[in-house]
């Protein structure tokens, strides 16, 4: 198991780092890399092809004890789910304001001391040419960095990669390339579904 910097947001549940771990080793999975030192970040978990890439997800993120948070249209948190949602660790965030969601989710960053966002760069497990480049626009609003995060199906290992801390200094296409660059198509479950790459 990786080491957690003290200022990373954990979610103080020792029930849930049984239950991922369990998880983990059931599905023969581990977990490799470093957590960067840093209160908040994006981490751009990627390839995504298949609906197995949210239950390792989850063990992940249960194993680990930290915090992190996704993304969920508005409407979604109503009951008697959205009270769930919210417990594991959903954001209700709205697609028709004027602002648009990159200013709600920058917001958010700036109304928190700590913050872990996880997105799907692809936006779909479906193949598309390209990724969406929402989650560039958002760590370049809010001036947090990128940590890439690999699910590498050829190894079994989850793989957290070094902070990308520059992301105001590049252009959104430069930032996207370098973030990319992290990852390969043979990462995935089905390869040829690896959009992007």
């Amino acid at each position: 198991m990786i080491n957690i910097p003290p200022n990373i947001p954990r979610s103080n549940s020792p029930i849930g780092r049984k239950l991922g771990n369990l998880m983990l080793k059931m599905m023969g999975w581990r977990i490799a890399g470093t957590f960067p030192c840093e209160d908040k970040f994006v981490a751009a978990v990627a390839p995504h092809t298949s609906n197995w890439d949210f239950f390792i997800g989850i063990a992940v993120k249960l194993a680990l004890d930290v915090e992190i948070r996704f993304l969920g249209k508005h409407t979604i948190f109503i009951p008697p789910f959205g009270w769930l949602l919210r417990k594991w660790g959903g954001i209700p965030v709205r697609r028709d304001t004027p602002h648009g969601m990159v200013t709600q989710v920058r917001d958010i960053f700036n109304a928190n001391d700590k913050l872990i966002l996880g997105l799907a760069p692809e936006g779909t497990r479906k193949y598309t040419s390209e990724w969406k480049k929402g989650f560039i626009y958002i760590a370049q609003s809010a001036k947090v960095p990128i940590v890439p995060m690999a699910i590498d199906y050829r190894s079994k290992t989850f793989v957290v990669m070094p902070a990308i801390n520059n992301t105001t200094e590049l252009t959104p296409d430069q930032l996207l390339h370098q973030v990319k660059q992290q990852f390969s198509k043979q990462m995935a479950k089905y390869p040829e579904h690896a959009s992007g790459l």
